[in-house]
This record gives C-alpha cells, sequence and structure tokens, in this order.
C-alpha cells in the first residue's frame, strides 16, 4: 500500500516537473524527460544510501521512496540503481549488457507496439 500511495506522489511530481519544463523551454526536446531521469537517479542514490546503509531505515520506507515515490517519479531511476548495483558486485559485463539490452529493447519494442497500433487501426 505504502508504494501504491507513493505512486501517486511520484507521478503527480513527475507531471508538474513536464508542465514547469514545458512552460520554460518549451517542448522540442525531451528536457522534461531527462531532469525527472536525472534527478530521480540522484535521488535514488542518496536516499537509498541515507537511508539504507547510514541510518537503517525500514523496508517499508525504503519501499515508499525507492519504489513509489522514485518509481512513480521515474523507473529510470531503478534503472540507474540496478547498474550500480551490478558494477558494485564487480559485475561490469553484465551491468553494461544490461543497459545496452534495456535501451535497444525497449526502444524496439516501442517501435513494434506502434507498428502493430497502426497495423490494427490504420
Amino acid at each position: 500500500m505504502l508504494a501504491i500511495m507513493g505512486g501517486a506522489i511520484g507521478s503527480g511530481a513527475r507531471h508538474l516537473v513536464n508542465v514547469g519544463v514545458a512552460r520554460a523551454v518549451g517542448t522540442g526536446y525531451p528536457w522534461a524527460t531527462l531532469s525527472v531521469n536525472v534527478v530521480g537517479s540522484f535521488l535514488m542514490g542518496f536516499l537509498i544510501d541515507m537511508i539504507a546503509r547510514r541510518f537503517g531505515g525500514s523496508v517499508e520506507l525504503r519501499t515508499f521512496l525507492a519504489t513509489g515515490i522514485l518509481g512513480g517519479f521515474t523507473t529510470f531511476s531503478a534503472f540507474s540503481l540496478d547498474i550500480s548495483n551490478l558494477f558494485e558486485r564487480g559485475a561490469g559485463a553484465l551491468a553494461i549488457g544490461y543497459i545496452v539490452a534495456s535501451v535497444a529493447i525497449s526502444v524496439a519494442a516501442l517501435y513494434a507496439g506502434l507498428a502493430l497500433s497502426r497495423a490494427l487501426f490504420s
């Protein structure tokens, strides 16, 4: 339940960033998405270290913040944390493979979805 409530907060925050950035600099480049991805990744690193490692925060608090708020704000932050965990475990090749596979397969999946929608509804 905490992750759901956090997700609502995070997705609301993302919407506010999208609107604010669009008003400030326009929509010609995905500045809003870049902003939430970078800020979300920074916050994921900072908050997880502070809560989990420094203050021994509960699983519930970490779930609320990481999965809920930051997951709703940007799933890119979770992706960044996964990469960091792989590198810290000494699995650099797996981390790089994960980066390449995630980006390439996700973009390919987007195009596959576009193609299916266009085939069905054009």
